[in-house]
C-alpha cells in the first residue's frame, strides 16, 4: 500500500497548517481548526505537497466542516475576473462617499 502524501499550509501570516491529507479538494486535518484563522489570512497561501510549494496569490476560504473529529477545509483561487470586479465596487463605493452619493 502506498503511503499517503501529507500537506501543509502556510497562511499569509506564518501560520502553519500541517499533517493535512487531501480528499479531493479537501484538507483533512486530524486537529480541529477554527476558521476564524483565515480570515484577511488568505493572500498569499502557499500549499505544500512536500516536495514543492504552490503560491496561490488569492484564495478565499469556502468551509470548514468537522467530520468524526476532523476538519475538513476546503479552499479556492479567486479569478481574475472576481478581483476587477471588487475593485470596481470599491471604487464606485468610494466616488460615491466622496461625493456625497447615497447608492
Amino acid at each position: 500500500m502506498e503511503d499517503q502524501k501529507t500537506y501543509k499550509i502556510t497562511l499569509a501570516d506564518g501560520t502553519i497548517i500541517d499533517n493535512l491529507t487531501l480528499n479531493g479538494n479537501n484538507y483533512i486535518s486530524a486537529e480541529l481548526i477554527d476558521a476564524s484563522i483565515f480570515e484577511g489570512n488568505c493572500s498569499p497561501i502557499v500549499i505544500n505537497d512536500g516536495v514543492t510549494d504552490e503560491v496561490h496569490e488569492h484564495m478565499e476560504l469556502v468551509q470548514v466542516t468537522t467530520v468524526n473529529g476532523a476538519s475538513w477545509i476546503v479552499l479556492r483561487d479567486i479569478s481574475q475576473k472576481e478581483l476587477k470586479e471588487a475593485k470596481r465596487d470599491a471604487d464606485i463605493e468610494y466616488l460615491a462617499m466622496m461625493c456625497d452619493v447615497e447608492l
